[in-house]
């Protein structure tokens, strides 16, 4: 498979450095490599940031508490369909 690069070169393995970079899976110095990167190349920069985005989403709405009013509803549904359909 050939890797496809953005308009400044980069390839999927450098994308593929962004989300190691974001984990913390990398060394100090590939972090500083990475870093520097991402100063100088908009395209990644912005994939960086875009997964910044999405991990803070995904963060904000683990920690968010449904509503009771839909936790009684959705136990009243399941014990509905377990009385509808008693397991043997």
């Amino acid at each position: 498979m050939t890797e496809k690069p953005c308009h400044n070169g980069c390839t999927d393995e450098r994308i593929r450095r962004i989300y190691e970079y974001l984990d913390g899976a990398l060394t100090t110095e590939d972090l500083e490599e990475i870093h520097a990167h991402l100063t100088d190349c908009p395209e990644c920069a912005r994939e960086y940031n875009f997964e910044c985005v999405i991990r803070s989403v995904m963060k904000r709405s683990c920690r968010e508490t449904a509503p009771t009013e839909l936790k009684r509803s959705i136990l009243e549904r399941i014990d509905a369909q377990c009385r509808e359909h008693p397991v043997a």
